[in-house]
């Protein structure tokens, strides 16, 4: 795992120069791969607009890079959608930008037809650990953290796991590092690859 926190000024550097350290507790990710999270709020009246609008255009966005998925809030946060891309490093990602800008098409029936319907957007990167993987579940189902085949299963496997004292414990052991918690049950729009 690797903390990130923003540059401290170190007493012990000389001209206030700032100090940068990583920690890693197990293997270091071994290529540039990353995703990227991508978190819109639509106008709460115009959130059948977008998702249409989506299931229209959205192959226009998919020619230029790889969609991991995309999901609609059901549950937690309202009229949002979250959408996960791929990339191969940095450079990749500042390619497709660059190809997304240009591309007349996906500028003039998408992106000037979704502007007004959004509040705002949100996106972070996320590099897989490199005990992890992803993969597509053995059949479609809701998208939670992780894969269940539907809000009641992962209601049961949630209870399940508050009555085993070894999940208890490193609950315990581990919510003091925790700062905040967002929880969403997202489901899948129909162009998105994990269903």
């Amino acid at each position: 795992a690797l903390a990130l926190r923003p540059p401290r000024r170190s007493p012990c550097c000389p001209r206030g120069r700032s100090v940068h350290a990583s920690l890693a507790t197990g293997p270091r990710q071994k290529n540039s791969a990353f995703y990227e999270i991508r978190t819109y709020d639509i106008k709460p009246s115009k959130m059948k607009d977008f998702v249409e609008l989506v299931n229209k255009y959205f192959h226009l966005r998919t020619a230029h890079s790889e969609l991991v998925g995309f999901w609609s809030a059901e549950l937690g946060a309202m009229n949002k959608v979250v959408h996960i891309w791929k990339y191969e490093d940095f450079a990749h990602r500042t390619a497709v930008r660059h190809a997304l800008a240009n591309d007349k098409d996906w500028q003039g029936k998408f992106i000037s037809a979704a502007l007004p319907l959004m509040e705002k957007q949100h996106n972070e990167v996320a590099y897989l650990v490199p005990w992890c993987q992803i993969g597509k579940p053995p059949k479609e189902g809701v998208h939670v953290i992780w894969w269940n085949e539907s809000p009641d299963h992962r209601a049961a496997g949630r209870h399940s796991a508050h009555e085993d004292a070894r999940v208890v414990a490193a609950v315990r052991d581990s919510v003091r590092f925790l700062e905040s918690q967002q929880n969403m049950l997202l489901m899948p729009l129909p162009c998105s690859p994990l269903k």
